[in-house]
This record gives structure tokens, C-alpha cells and sequence, in this order.
């Protein structure tokens, strides 16, 4: 078990994503980073990032240089997307998440984007 947003969390999200054939399919070859701002985490703010390339998808800690697209959010926020109880069409439209950015290239892979709450499903986290 990993607790959300620890490096931990991270290898293991990243490890799910690239072992999970309908996040894969989804996103195929597409060259993709979203930048997280998490606000109000019980350790502070927390910064994390989604790059995929050439079919690999890498989840990391920290700040990507030059993101296509940038999602700020709650701690809250964070919290009840992950566990499966919001999801993100819904957050964004009740303005639960600020996304900026390129947002047609956000759109072309919302399969994806989709694919990633299964591919995580399974995953036991420490909140």
C-alpha cells in the first residue's frame, strides 16, 4: 500500500498505466503532459505530472518542463478522483478543477484520460 502522492504512489501509478492494454490502447504513441498542482495536501502543496511518449506513460513527482496542459485542484478534489468517487468530467464542470493549456490536445486523448481510473483501480492507497 502507497500513500497518495509519495514517490511511491507515483512508481505504482506508473507501473498500472503502462500495464493496462485499454489505458495503452488510448493513448498509443501520443506525446502528452499534464501537469498536477494539488493545494492543500496534509504535507502542503504538491506538485505531480503525467508524461507519455511513444507508448510509455511515466507518472513523477514534481514539475515537467513545458506541459501541454496544467490541472490545478483540492487536496479533496485529488482524493475522491482517485478513490472513484468524482469523476473528471464533473469536477471540471462544477469547477473542481482548473485546467489550462492546450485543451484540444486534453480532449483528443480523454479516452485516455478515462482508461487511467481503471488502469488505478486496483491499486491500494493510504489517504
Amino acid at each position: 500500500m502507497s500513500k497518495f502522492l509519495s514517490e511511491a504512489w507515483a512508481k505504482d501509478v506508473t507501473n498500472a498505466l503502462n500495464g493496462h492494454q485499454g489505458f495503452k490502447n488510448a493513448i498509443g504513441g501520443a506525446d502528452l503532459g499534464i501537469q498536477f498542482h494539488t493545494e492543500d495536501a496534509p504535507d502542503g502543496d504538491i506538485d505531480y505530472y503525467l508524461k507519455t511518449s511513444g507508448g510509455t506513460a511515466h507518472l513523477g513527482l514534481g514539475a515537467l518542463d513545458d506541459p501541454d496542459v496544467t490541472v490545478k485542484q483540492s487536496y479533496d478534489t485529488a482524493v475522491a478522483i482517485s478513490k472513484g468517487e468524482l469523476n473528471t468530467q464533473s469536477a471540471f464542470m462544477s469547477g473542481k478543477l482548473k485546467v489550462s493549456g492546450n485543451l484540444a490536445k486534453l480532449m483528443m486523448h480523454q479516452a485516455a484520460i478515462q482508461q487511467w481510473g481503471a488502469a488505478v483501480s486496483d491499486l491500494e492507497v493510504e489517504y
